[in-house]
């Protein structure tokens, strides 16, 4: 399993670096609090981050995910993302 470190940067971007098989990826990702409150109402927005990169490494590597990114992207690409998401942050 990948060890995923999200760090606020900025207000609405974080850095997020993912391990993994003796490598590493590095990736910054911008989220709003509104655009959080919708996916994952009343958790924190590293959490969120973290349980979607969670969810993109079940299903493409660390490599093919975008190094940069709004957090909304990813469901452009995955459509089931919103519904998926609340129970990856809500069953922490």
């Amino acid at each position: 399993m990948a060890d995923i470190l999200v760090t606020r940067t900025a207000a609405n971007t974080y850095r997020v670096v993912v391990r993994d098989g003796g490598s590493e990826t590095q990736h910054v990702v911008t989220l709003t609090d509104a655009i959080a409150e919708r996916y994952a109402p009343g958790q924190a927005p590293e959490a969120l981050i973290q349980a979607s990169f969670e969810f993109l490494l079940e299903r493409e590597s660390k490599e093919s995910i975008l190094r940069e990114f709004d957090l909304p992207v990813i469901e452009r690409y995955f459509p089931e993302y919103p519904r998926k998401i609340a129970g990856l942050v809500g069953g922490r």
